[in-house]
């Protein structure tokens, strides 16, 4: 996905009218002065993690911060952030490596809310590395050398995976990356494309329905409090349209403790923009939803990102998050 990155590509830059009474500059108005909305659209992936804000625009959170939000999809967040640069979208889901890389190029990407984080539990998360059942291969250690398969290379996927190979004591750069898209890795596994599987829910409690064995809740594995993705926009609108960012923020946030406090909720609202069954929706870990950003955790990503070459050099975490 990182092709679809365009290095160079100026960011849409906004400017703020204001009027005038009597040669006095009146104040700026704040998203939905006056009983009107302000129209956002937000570029997400129709996965269990947006969940929370298909919650909030329900329950009606944005409205209260005076904002009237367009949802669009994408196919990740690698893709959605040249809609960031361009001015499509106000702001857009996606995992921080995959912003990180962006930033590495030149592209002024920031967070302004946290979107969705690792369970923390080593034994039920909502991703993970996944084998046959009659494979060798046992624990984390074990992938050196082997073929894993993952959506995207260089991003979120493979630098965790690294990490955690080298913390159980394997050789990380001997492992060779395939890149395969989700709902195709539990067939490529089966057939011996590869030999171990990145994959997140629903696609891996399916695999594991079919006899795929986990060797490592990665996202936990590598740090039980990483948060995993979060809601972007671009430095420029955040510098000319201060409120509307503050008006999503403070929406986002909320619908993050909702979705958190109701887990019910999470799942009924995942029906209604995605085909996952029933009986897997019902089973599958669902992530958890913190308002706060965990800049320990997030710090941790980077220096593994640049350790194994997925960025240049550590991201300076002031300018990746807005708070």
């Amino acid at each position: 996905m990182r092709n679809t990155l365009l290095a160079g590509v100026a960011l849409a830059s906004a400017v703020a009218l204001v009027g005038c009474t009597a040669g006095t500059p009146e104040p700026e108005e704040s998203p939905g002065a006056e009983g009107e909305l302000t129209p956002i659209t937000v570029g997400i992936i129709p996965i269990v993690d947006t969940a929370p804000l298909h919650l909030g625009v329900e329950q009606g959170f944005f409205e209260d911060e005076g904002l009237e939000v367009t949802i669009e999809s994408g196919a990740g967040g690698a893709a959605l952030i040249p809609g960031v640069v361009s001015g499509d979208f106000d702001f857009a889901f996606g995992n921080y490596v995959s912003s990180m890389v962006a930033r590495d190029r030149g592209l002024n990407i920031v967070y302004v809310a946290n979107g969705n984080s690792t369970t923390g539990d080593p034994e039920f998360d909502f991703g993970g590395v996944v084998v046959s059942a009659d494979s060798d291969i046992q624990s984390p250690a074990d992938l050196a050398g082997k073929r894993v398969s993952v959506n995207t290379l260089a991003n979120i996927g493979d630098t965790t995976i690294r990490q955690v190979v080298e913390d159980d004591g394997g050789d990380p750069e001997s492992i060779e990356f395939v890149e395969i898209p989700f709902p195709d890795a539990p067939a490529a596994l089966e057939n011996g494309q590869v030999d171990a599987a990145w994959i997140l829910d629903p696609f891996m409690t399916t695999a594991v329905d079919a006899g795929a064995r986990v060797i490592s809740y990665n996202f936990a594995d590598f740090d039980p409090a990483l948060d995993v993705s979060g809601y972007f926009s671009s430095g420029d609108q955040i510098e000319a349209e201060p409120e509307k960012v503050e008006a999503f923020q403070a929406a986002m946030n909320r619908s993050l403790e909702y979705a958190q406090e109701n887990p019910d909720e999470v799942r009924r609202i995942v029906t209604t923009y995605t085909e996952i069954a029933p009986d897997v929706l019902e089973r599958i870990a669902l992530p958890k939803f913190n308002p706060e950003f965990n800049r320990d955790a997030i710090e941790k990503l980077g220096a593994a990102a640049q350790k194994y070459g997925t960025i240049s050099e550590e991201p300076n975490l002031d300018e990746l998050l807005a708070n």
